[in-house]
């Protein structure tokens, strides 16, 4: 395995930024780089003193997806191997899709280049998107005779719809940062030099309140296509008896109670 780290954190105020760290070959995944990234969420999901989680690349590209070096050793192997080889690795990469999905912080894809394949996967895994104009997605997959395999087929069609997901899946056609954010692929753009400072003000505003009551209503939400109206309503109740139960809820009541208490002091009396 290679010294130099695959990919870089770093935490400041509460908000973790994961940086894919190879930029020479626009942070194209390999083995390290899975293991890694997977290792990184798994020590902010574990930090509570972390709040949310920024996702960016190296230099200038978001990432390019699976290295090619790498499928082309693939495609040297044994044919009684191939499908033996290629299972496992996907059962990785589903590993590493699924840590991030269900993290119960916010996560953010601040995509500065190009996000094709896995890496176009993993930016739509994010809750949220923010592009640069230099930025643009592609579901390149179908260009190698393959499908995507980092959770795109389920991410794309709940962002932009079922048809629109089709059109990008099967032609594998690049889509700029405007067309994405139009087509709600993407969320916001941002000015390459403040992509990551408008990303970690947005991570700022969406974690200013409970943590509890957000990572409870993820949960929910990452789930609300598949279930029904009982279901969610069913899992809601749940989630609120927790919500009852913490010192947030707890304070922010007694303070609303004591701002409501503190304005009829200071009303006129008839």
């Amino acid at each position: 395995m290679s010294a130099e780290p695959r990919v870089l954190l770093s935490v400041a105020n509460g908000i973790a930024l994961a940086t894919l760290n190879r930029p020479d070959v626009l942070n194209a995944f390999d083995d390290q780089m899975r293991t890694e990234l997977s290792e990184v969420v798994e020590r902010v999901g574990s930090d509570d003193s972390i709040r949310a989680l920024i996702l960016t690349g190296a230099g200038r590209g978001f990432s390019a997806g699976g290295d090619i070096r790498g499928m082309q050793a693939r495609l040297e192997q044994p044919t009684g191997r191939v499908a033996d080889l290629g299972w496992r690795r996907q059962r990785r990469i589903h590993h590493m899709v699924m840590q991030l999905h269900g993290l119960e912080k916010v996560t953010i894809a601040a995509v500065n280049g190009p996000a094709a394949g896995l890496g176009a996967d993993l930016a739509l895994c994010c809750d949220f998107i923010v592009a640069a104009p230099e930025a643009s997605f592609v579901m390149s997959f179908i260009l190698r005779g393959l499908i995507p395999d980092g959770g795109g087929m389920y991410f794309l069609p709940r962002r932009v719809g079922l048809s629109k997901a089709k059109e990008l899946i099967f032609t594998g056609r690049k889509v700029s940062a405007e067309e994405a954010v139009s087509i709600g692929m993407a969320d916001r753009l941002a000015a390459p030099d403040q992509l990551l400072d408008e990303a970690t003000a947005w991570a700022d505003e969406l974690t200013l309140h409970s943590s509890t009551a957000l990572a409870l209503a993820k949960s929910i939400l990452d789930q609300s296509f598949e279930h029904s109206l009982e279901t969610v309503l069913s899992a809601g109740a749940q989630a609120q008896a927790i919500g009852y139960t913490t010192e947030f809820h707890r304070s922010s009541v007694e303070a609303f109670l004591l701002r409501s208490a503190e304005r009829a002091r200071s009303r006129p009396q008839e």
